[in-house]
């Protein structure tokens, strides 16, 4: 006999694995790269906010922002369940989300399609300010998602998918308004 037909002999109900619910909540296997998932997670959020913000602006992606919140608490919540983790590591929807936000609350609108600085109110940017903006919200978010200042680490205690989730948008928030102020400061 086999494990399966063995537990299905047994009477204790097989649990199928979440497929689809691993896959988006690892972000398509991005989760599984060794040492450090959580910043390839957060890479990945950076490249496909990126890849949305050149394909067709910056309105789109604020409503990104809250569907891959909802299909994040989604698929966290269906992944913690069936591995029985509070938070697994290698679950980095979370870090994809919360980059995401920092980058469309906290970016200023740019082009990337043209070589022609845009005017904003903090400033005009082209490509290579651009490369500027990504790095510094990205390693803005990481500080804030690791450091974890109040109420951050709080927001893990929520059940499920939102403990998950909420910490990251939170570190996204605050890595906005850091990013914000260098912005309009100059700093940057």
């Amino acid at each position: 006999m086999t494990p399966d037909t063995e537990a299905a002999a047994s009477g204790v109900p097989l649990r199928k694995k979440p497929t689809i619910s691993f896959l988006l909540a690892t972000w398509f296997g991005a989760g599984y790269l060794p040492k450090a998932p959580g910043t390839w997670g957060s890479l990945a959020g950076v490249i496909v906010t990126f890849i949305i913000q050149a394909a067709v602006g910056w309105k789109l992606p604020a409503g990104c922002c809250l569907l891959l919140a909802v299909v994040g608490v989604w698929s966290s919540s269906r992944v913690a369940a069936y591995t029985g983790k509070k938070d697994p590591q290698f679950v980095v929807i979370d870090e994809v989300s919360g980059q995401m936000l920092t980058l469309v609350l906290g970016a200023p609108v740019f082009s990337v399609s043209s070589s022609i600085p845009v005017h904003t109110p903090w400033g005009n940017f082209g490509l290579s300010e651009l490369w500027l903006v990504l790095v510094a919200a990205f390693l803005l978010f990481r500080l804030f998602d690791i450091w974890k200042p109040w109420p951050i680490r709080r927001l893990e205690r929520l059940p499920g998918g939102w403990g998950i989730m909420a910490d990251d948008w939170l570190a996204g928030i605050y890595a906005a308004i850091v990013l914000r102020l260098a912005l309009h400061f100059h700093v940057l």
